[in-house]
């Protein structure tokens, strides 16, 4: 491993103790905790790997990016957003309060709960599991490799989604939701509970990267513009109410879950041999305050810096 990177990574391991694991949701309470991994793939197939890249953990709010790019597909980016906006919010990711002082109560954008959830009743398919297949079918088409739902962290989210049924009721009274608000709440909290991996989500970072095609054989799967608005949300609104912050510090487009993953897109950059359009997976289960991977964000600003990746 070379020598540098090797140093990033020691580095972030030593600040992932002043984390804690996500314990709100039961299941993600038993998650290793001195777990790191990453996985870096370029244009060219060339890749760097560190740690465990094959351990699974689910999307968790990654998976918002995702279910945001088939409902785009599926219905036409311009009926996507006529149901929620593409505004940062500045707020945490579960706050109802900017849907009481927003114009008609429309979701501020498709990376805070409000609006993950109106974008998962509008996928494709008239059942939650059809919906949710919409999703998982999608993310095979870019992995190469079938995606499950972890039904232990799925039944843990289920049980204590309170505060989602309370945004998905003000959605429903205000005319955001397709179909019921139990349907839109387990289909949001199926599509969080989908496991990966870094290896996965470095692949959908450089499906990303090459604005929607398959690496594979270069086949467009997502428009043009649906790959470039899901990166624009993810520079702007990816990390919940730290998004300004890492894209000053790390300046390139990111979506994080609190089950420590972060997926990462390069639109070009050098990686010592790893150069182009490059995707980057990162998990370490050790969250701040805001909900961001320790270990993992750490990472990731030691080699934007080291590399100079940031687009700014």
């Amino acid at each position: 491993m070379n020598r540098m990177i090797q140093s990033i990574i020691e580095e972030a391991r030593a600040v992932s103790q002043e984390g804690h694991l996500a314990s709100y949701i039961p299941a993600l309470a038993n998650q290793p905790k001195d777990q790191f991994a990453a996985y870096i793939i370029d244009e060219q197939g060339e890749v760097l790997k560190f740690g465990d890249y094959n351990f699974l953990f689910t999307l968790q709010s990654i998976s918002k990016v995702m279910s945001f790019m088939v409902a785009a597909e599926y219905l036409g980016l311009h009926k996507v957003l006529e149901k929620v906006d593409v505004e940062p919010t500045g707020d945490p990711f579960n706050s109802i309060v900017r849907l009481e002082v927003a114009e008609r109560g429309k979701p501020f954008n498709p990376m805070i709960n409000a609006g993950a959830i109106t974008v998962a009743s509008l996928l494709p398919g008239n059942s939650v599991d059809m919906r949710v297949q919409s999703v998982t079918d999608f993310l095979s088409q870019i992995t190469g490799r079938k995606h499950f739902i972890n039904q232990e962290v799925y039944q843990s989210e289920f049980e204590t989604a309170y505060r989602n049924r309370a945004i998905a009721n003000y959605l429903k009274a205000n005319n955001y939701l397709n179909g019921t608000v139990e349907e839109a709440v387990e289909t949001y909290l199926q599509l969080c509970a989908i496991e990966f991996s870094t290896e996965d989500l470095a692949k959908f970072g450089l499906f990303l990267a090459s604005d929607g095609r398959k690496a594979s054989n270069n086949k467009p799967l997502i428009s043009r513009k649906t790959a470039h608005v899901s990166k624009a949300l993810m520079m702007t609104c990816g990390l919940y109410n730290a998004s300004g912050k890492y894209a000053a510090t790390v300046g390139f487009p990111m979506k994080s879950g609190v089950s420590g993953g972060v997926l990462c897109t390069i639109q070009n950059g050098q990686i010592e041999r790893l150069k182009g359009r490059m995707g980057i997976g990162v998990f370490s289960p050790m969250i701040d305050d805001v909900g961001n991977s320790v270990a993992g964000m750490h990472f990731l600003q030691s080699l934007s810096e080291h590399y100079q990746l940031s687009v700014f």
